[in-house]
């Protein structure tokens, strides 16, 4: 291939329309895989709510979209509890145990904040860079056993809807 052509191939290569630039910012990729073919789906193979592609990726900063895409891990996660369990953050290393979520924030560019308390009721706050973030999700028994259970997940993105 003579130089002329090398450098079309690799201009061509490298060109987006308009069209393909605003789609991309637009739309994020996810994906999962699965062992168990008869699972619920999960937060990457659901449609994002249209209240989370209101804004361009690109018009997010990492705080606002890590935000965002936790709201729907929670969500979905909440979909697959039972009545008497509420969601909560699970912590690795020391006695600090778990939190049990009633609130989450950001703060952008970079930060990420849940709001909770602990087992005993103590209150807890976990404040987090987007470049540090890991979140696991457990299942926390209710504090009120005749109360319904308070699903954070979809307060928030019921939140994200009004925005």
């Amino acid at each position: 291939m003579d130089l002329a052509k090398q450098i079309d191939s690799i201009i061509s290569d490298q060109i987006r329309t308009a069209a393909e630039v605003t789609e991309a910012a637009v739309l994020p990729d996810a994906y999962s895989v699965h062992v168990d073919a008869g699972i619920t789906p999960c937060a990457e193979q659901k449609p994002l709510p249209a209240a989370i592609t209101k804004k361009s990726l690109d018009q997010k900063s990492p705080a606002e979209w890590a935000y965002e895409r936790i709201i729907l891990y929670i969500q979905n996660f909440e979909e697959q509890l039972d009545s008497d369990h509420e969601v909560g953050m699970g912590f690795v290393g020391g006695d600090i145990g778990t939190l049990k979520i009633k609130g989450m924030g950001f703060f952008a560019p970079d930060m990420i904040t849940f709001y909770g308390e602990d087992p005993n009721g103590s209150k807890m706050q976990l404040v987090q860079h987007v470049n540090q973030l890991n979140v696991m999700l457990v299942s926390a028994h209710k504090d009120n056993i005749e109360a319904e259970p308070n699903r954070i997940g979809f307060k928030l993105a019921k939140e994200l809807e009004a925005k």
